[in-house]
């Protein structure tokens, strides 16, 4: 795989006090803010990517078998404030899946903990980044 197609960017711009704009090159755009009003803050939007990206490898693979009935995925988290700095602790993903009855859906249903699990440990590019640690560089552009 070439870099240039690897490469991966946004850009957030400041829209008013307090909030943005996140877009991507191929137009779409998320406003975001400090938690104060309906906006997502930038820790749910991170705690929506790794929900969003597991739930997209897992719904990608059993659809294949069988078209859901209901398909939820919950993240929950807990915030810490200490002395090594703010995050989160104990991010965990919770599926709540339901396929209909019938050969294709059992077919799905067996498939679930399987697709869950490749997401978990090898698929899902957000939960292995944030699992693996990888460090942030910050610069600024003059």
């Amino acid at each position: 795989m070439s870099t240039a197609s690897a490469h991966r960017s946004v850009t957030i711009e400041r829209t008013a006090p307090g909030r943005y704009a996140i877009s991507n090159i191929r137009g779409g755009k998320i406003t975001v803010g400090s938690g104060g009003d309906a906006d997502f803050s930038p820790t749910e939007l991170l705690l929506g990517a790794i929900g969003a990206c597991t739930a997209i490898d897992v719904d990608t693979v059993t659809s294949r078998r069988a078209e859901p009935d209901a398909f939820e995925v919950r993240v929950d988290a807990t915030k810490v404030r200490d002395d090594a700095g703010n995050r989160l602790t104990d991010i965990e993903v919770a599926f709540q899946l339901a396929f209909p009855q019938g050969e294709a859906g059992d077919s799905a249903r067996a498939l679930l903990p399987e697709a869950v699990r490749k997401s978990h440990d090898r698929w899902c590019t957000v939960g292995r980044t944030v699992e693996d640690g990888t460090p942030i560089v910050t610069r600024i552009i003059d």
